[in-house]
C-alpha cells in the first residue's frame, strides 16, 4: 500500500509541474533530479513516467533521455474542435443544472478586469469554472473525453496567458458573458457566449505558441 502511494505522489507532483508548465514543453528531464524533488524512488518515478508518457505528457527518447512533450499544431486544433463539440453543448443542455450559488460565485470570480489574485489561482477557477459544465452531464463519455484533453488544455491556456496579462482580462469578460446568460436562464446565447470564448481562446492560444516555435512541432 505505502508503495502505491509514493507511486501516486510522484505521479501527481510531476503531472502538475508539466501541466502547470514549470516543466515547459520540450524541456529535458533528469531522472535522478526529479527523483530528488518528488522525495521518492527509483521505482515510484519510473512508474509516474510511464504513466505521464501514456498520456502524451513526456516523450522518452533514446539516447536522449525525458522530455516534456512539445505542443502541436495538430494537437491545438484537435483539443479546441473537440471542445466547440462538447462545452457549448454541455452548457446549453444541461446549465441549468447548476446551482444559482455556484452561478453567483462564478459571477463574483469573473466581475471586473482587474487580475486578483496569483495567475495560478486564477487558472483554477478557470478550470473550475469549464469543469462544472461537463460534470453537469453526468456523462461519463463526456467526462472521460474531457479529462483526456483537460491536461493539454491546461498548458495552452497557461502559455497563451502568460502571453499578455490583457489576455486574462479578456477571459474573465468572455466567462462573465457565459455567467450572465445562465443566470438569465438564456441557455442558447450562454452556449454562443462559451463558442465566442472558445474561439477567442484558439486564437490566443496559436498566437503565444507560435511565437514560442522551440515548444512545438
Amino acid at each position: 500500500m505505502a508503495k502505491e502511494t509514493l507511486k501516486q505522489q510522484a505521479y501527481h507532483i510531476i503531472k502538475d509541474k508539466i501541466i502547470s508548465c514549470e516543466y515547459l514543453p520540450n524541456t529535458l528531464l533528469n531522472e535522478e533530479k526529479l527523483r530528488e524533488e518528488v522525495h521518492a524512488s527509483r521505482t515510484p518515478v519510473r512508474d509516474a513516467l510511464s504513466r505521464l508518457e501514456q498520456e502524451n505528457l513526456i516523450q522518452i527518447l533514446p539516447k536522449k533521455g525525458i522530455m516534456v512533450a512539445p505542443l502541436s499544431i495538430r494537437e491545438i486544433n484537435m483539443i479546441y474542435e473537440a471542445r466547440m463539440l462538447i462545452e457549448p453543448y454541455a452548457v446549453e443542455n444541461y446549465g441549468e443544472r447548476i446551482l444559482g450559488k455556484r452561478l453567483q460565485y462564478f459571477r463574483g470570480m469573473f466581475q471586473g478586469q482587474k487580475q486578483k489574485g496569483s495567475m495560478r489561482a486564477f487558472y483554477e477557477v478557470d478550470n473550475e469554472f469549464h469543469q462544472e459544465f461537463i460534470d453537469a452531464t453526468e456523462n461519463d463519455y463526456f467526462r472521460n473525453m474531457y479529462e483526456r484533453i483537460f491536461n493539454q488544455n491546461c498548458r495552452l491556456r497557461i502559455l497563451s496567458g502568460v502571453k499578455s496579462e490583457s489576455r486574462i482580462a479578456e477571459t474573465k469578460v468572455e466567462h462573465f458573458k457565459i455567467v450572465e446568460s445562465c443566470m438569465e436562464k438564456d441557455w442558447g446565447g450562454a452556449a454562443a457566449a462559451m463558442r465566442e470564448h472558445l474561439s477567442c481562446s484558439k486564437r490566443a492560444s496559436f498566437e503565444a505558441i507560435l511565437e514560442k516555435q522551440d515548444m512545438i512541432l
